[in-house]
């Protein structure tokens, strides 16, 4: 993560979020084909 200063503790909470959001569902992974999660759930047709 970069070096930030946040103002608010409700601040920080919501760039926290956004990023676990990142790593979780958007960050591209070997282990998946280097694919993200996203993309390799559509590739399987698991997605709605």
């Amino acid at each position: 993560m970069r070096k930030r200063q946040s103002e608010t503790t409700v601040e920080f909470v919501e760039v926290l979020n956004a990023y676990v959001r990142w790593y979780n569902e958007k960050r591209i992974k070997g282990s998946l084909g280097y694919l993200s999660s996203i993309e390799y759930r559509e590739s399987l047709g698991l997605t709605t």
